[in-house]
């Protein structure tokens, strides 16, 4: 059964995206009513990042024919608010991109006005007030070394605490390992 909210997290190449996908397939599948929506937070900053994009899209396309994408790069909440209703299901991925287009901007993107911990504060709370079910994607990438450069470092100390809140008030958190998917907290399927 689908959870009313949950948070997915792993490392890259990890299948977190491939579990939200198939989450959206079963939730599109019990009805001719249901809808989903992708919140792509990715931005095309180089050539390499155009290509991944695309490769993204095309394999997508093909892997859940319905679902709708909307990219947001930033205002998460606005989006999940227009987008979200009770026969919907809304997918973000992901939360690691989302923290780089705030923290650390690709060329080319405008840098962000507003402050970030009011930015997730109002995704947090939003999320506890969505009207339908919620699917995150985020990575976990404090596993490793502790990294060498402090705007790295930073960087990683931030997206930690953003999962650890995210995850505070998600129903469900699921770690993907290797294409497994292992539950942190609630019940995984």
């Amino acid at each position: 059964m689908l959870a009313r909210s949950e948070l997915i997290l792993g490392g890259q190449r990890s299948g977190k995206s491939r579990r939200a996908e198939n989450l959206a397939m079963q939730w599109l599948a019990a009805g001719p009513q249901r809808h989903a929506v992708l919140v792509a937070t990715a931005y095309a900053g180089d050539s390499e990042m155009r290509q991944r994009i695309v490769q993204h899209q095309l394999d997508r396309a093909l892997r859940v024919p319905g679902l709708v994408a909307v990219e947001e790069t930033l205002n998460l909440t606005s989006v999940l608010k227009q987008h979200s209703a009770p026969n919907t299901l809304m997918l973000v991925d992901c939360l690691t991109l989302w923290l780089v287009n705030w923290l650390m901007p690709p060329p080319g993107l405008p840098v962000p006005t507003g402050n970030f911990q009011d930015s997730v504060s109002g995704l947090l709370d939003t999320l506890a007030n969505l009207p339908g079910p919620v699917v995150l994607v985020s990575n976990e990438i404090g596993l490793g070394v502790v990294p060498m450069g402090k705007e790295v470092r930073d960087y990683v100390d931030e997206l930690g605490r953003l999962n650890q809140a995210i995850a505070n008030v998600c129903e469900r958190v699921t770690l993907m390992v290797a294409g497994q998917a292992v539950p942190v907290k609630g019940t995984s399927q």
